[in-house]
């Protein structure tokens, strides 16, 4: 299986990088938090790949204007065990309860529905209204969250390294991997997978900021505010506004994540770097963002949601990609559109050429 020396990429909202610094300083107990999480990695990733839809490439059905789709939500209580879902403790129209952690569970799954529903009419993850499952509690102290190919869980964290799981900005990450699955999918690997994680991490920040109504300008662009541990030292566990920057610490060590293609990490760890070059992809949406202004679900949001319905590559490199934005933003905005040339201009500052 793994071992100290190479651990297989986890398809969670814990990067992998964090996971080996921690087995390689952490103490015992952190070092038998490692083990448990590297044993679950496999069942996840086979998880996902049976929930895939077996069609190479499904766009989301397009909602007629009239339509009025109406959200399910489901928060189960895992009660710190293994087996999903658990105990079903609120269910769509129900009102809060007094575990906060179910409440914004639920709120959060409805967060990330109404920014698809209102912003790109998509209805639910997959287009055709999926019921949004979620399970909190997910075992004892568990330090991570994920999607799993047709649910979200989400550990307590430990209080120690990490805490509060169910932040937004992590909500929305991870159920975008969900409209990444049903959009057709990036292989999880490589260049494609470091996309994948972008695609998530970029929806991930438009829902917080579209809950919160924030411009681009006003925005942290942070996924993960909050969650690292009292005695950890930094902000998150990613910025796209300043990728490399999230955290310095004596146990996570330092993040490692590039924002220019001359710092590309080259590595067979992670999967070939899904959770680490996806810094360069992330911060070109940010630089876009901040050239068009306002609203960062709007133009550039639309640039990027429509780049994932018609890409139609499972493979695709950055390359591929950026030329498939500047190719969404001409067929909505037009040729020679200033959404055209900021669309280039992001990914040339990043050190990709379209």
């Amino acid at each position: 299986m793994c071992n100290s020396n190479h651990i297989h990429s986890i398809e969670c909202i814990l990067p992998p990088h964090m996971i080996e610094a921690i087995n390689m300083r952490g103490n015992k107990k952190m070092r038998k938090m490692v083990a448990r999480l590297i044993k679950d990695a496999d069942s996840y990733r086979q998880s996902r790949i049976a929930a895939a839809p077996n069609k190479s490439f499904m766009a989301a059905p397009k909602l007629a204007a009239s339509a009025r789709p109406k959200i399910n939500r489901k928060v189960y209580n895992g009660q710190k065990k293994v087996k999903l879902p658990g105990i079903l403790v609120r269910k769509e129209g129900e009102p809060p309860c007094k575990d906060k952690v179910v409440n914004a569970a639920y709120d959060g799954a409805g967060d990330v529905y109404d920014l698809y529903l209102k912003q790109y009419r998509r209805n639910s993850l997959d287009g055709n209204g999926m019921t949004l499952i979620s399970t909190v509690h997910h075992r004892r102290n568990y330090n991570n969250a994920f999607w799993n190919g047709q649910q979200m869980a989400y550990g307590d964290g430990d209080g120690v390294i990490f805490t509060n799981m169910t932040e937004l900005s992590i909500v929305g990450h991870e159920l975008s991997h969900g409209v990444v699955q049903f959009s057709g999918g990036l292989v999880y690997r490589d260049q494609s997978g470091a996309l994948n994680e972008s695609f998530a991490d970029v929806f991930g920040a438009l829902t917080k900021q579209h809950k919160l109504k924030q411009s681009a300008c006003d925005a942290d662009w942070l996924i993960g505010k909050g969650i690292l541990g009292p005695n950890i030292k930094g902000v998150a566990l990613r910025s796209l506004k300043t990728p490399g920057e999230a955290y310095d610490d004596q146990l996570l060590g330092k993040d490692p994540q590039p924002y220019h293609m001359d710092y590309y990490v080259n590595t067979t760890s992670d999967n070939g770097g899904v959770h680490i070059n996806s810094g360069i992809p992330n911060h070109a949406f940010y630089l876009l963002a901040q050239y068009l202004g306002g609203n960062s679900w709007g133009k550039a949001g639309h640039i990027w949601y429509d780049t994932m319905q018609a890409i139609n590559n499972p493979y695709a490199t950055f390359n591929d990609w950026a030329d498939k934005t500047v190719e969404m933003a001409r067929a909505r905005f037009g040729n020679g559109s200033r959404e055209v040339i900021y669309t280039r201009r992001a990914w040339n500052l990043v050190g990709i050429t379209v």
